[in-house]
């Protein structure tokens, strides 16, 4: 767990939420058990192995030492999480964890949760998402699907987005996400549905067409969404929902389905759609094998014709 110390013990103080050590990137041989990742206040250490007391140890006395340096004075706060055959436990292991509990990023502020579960309310490896987003989203209709807790949505009507409509089926995300926009004070604009994509074809398609339509779904939710059946299904719907021009941003997070998965469908299912790039990772997410990491699509709906 060297390389976990090491990066520890040569981190700046962290501002803005951000992952600090990705051990799942196989860029460090024997630490791919190990992420460390910070919502300031509050860092958060998860191993995918067991883990015993000497090896807890020896990570708090890393985060202490450095965080003497780098915030003297202040409380060091730190949660630890395992995730071992399904199963998730999280203990608080010094300081405290704020209650609401909010971070920032480029300028937004996300509410989190840190002691619940394993997806904590805000995806740092979509950092460069969001970001894309804000850069294009200005004047724009957007359709957000798979909305979570909004975090695009937010980003997009800060960046100055006409509308956005967001869709997920979870309704305890959506109050959050709900939650975000006041945060940020960004509720003008918005609308939530809290419906199943596949039975809300109806409304989704009469709030458009969109400008802008965002895809980030789980890989594999039972009795929402798996990819490698869902996926297409949803593909065949994107062409009419984005008017000429349009831009579709398409993500998955399968270390199992490479890039070429996503790539063949939009072929079979909407060869209308011009593929563009992919979008970098955020360079603290690198990875050994690119098409194990997340990936993120860009395409783009043809003009019309000129006249």
């Amino acid at each position: 767990m060297q390389a976990l110390l090491n990066a520890i013990a040569q981190m700046a103080r962290p501002t803005d939420a951000q992952r600090i050590f990705h051990g799942r990137g196989g860029l460090h041989p024997g630490c791919e058990q190990w992420s460390l990742d910070a919502f300031p206040p509050v860092f958060v250490l998860t191993s995918f192995q067991a883990v015993d007391d000497a090896a807890l140890a020896a990570v708090h006395d890393a985060l202490a030492s450095r965080w003497a340096e780098i915030a003297p004075g202040e409380a060091l706060n730190w949660v630890f999480q395992t995730r071992l055959d399904g199963r998730t436990e999280t203990r608080l292991m010094a300081g405290a964890v704020p209650e609401p509990h909010a971070v920032s990023e480029g300028g937004s502020r996300f509410l989190v949760h840190v002691l619940k579960g394993q997806n904590h309310g805000l995806f740092l490896d979509m950092a460069a998402g969001r970001q894309w987003v804000r850069e294009q989203a200005a004047g724009a209709k957007v359709l957000n699907l798979f909305a979570y807790t909004c975090a695009f949505s937010v980003v997009a009507l800060q960046a100055g987005a006409k509308h956005v409509v967001n869709v997920d089926m979870s309704q305890g995300a959506m109050a959050i996400g709900q939650q975000n926009h006041a945060l940020n004070g960004v509720q003008a604009g918005a609308s939530f549905l809290t419906h199943d994509i596949f039975k809300t074809w109806g409304k989704i398609t009469r709030s458009g067409p969109y400008h802008l339509v965002i895809v980030d779904p789980p890989s594999y939710q039972k009795g929402s969404f798996v990819a490698t059946k869902d996926y297409v299904r949803l593909m065949r719907r994107l062409p009419d929902l984005l008017r000429p021009g349009g831009q579709l941003m398409l993500c998955l997070n399968a270390p199992e389905l490479g890039l070429d998965f996503l790539q063949a469908q939009m072929a079979q299912a909407a060869p209308e759609l011009l593929f563009e790039r992919r979008l970098p990772n955020p360079a603290t997410f690198a990875d050994a094998s690119p098409e194990r990491a997340l990936k993120v699509l860009l395409y783009r709906a043809p003009e019309l014709p000129p006249r």
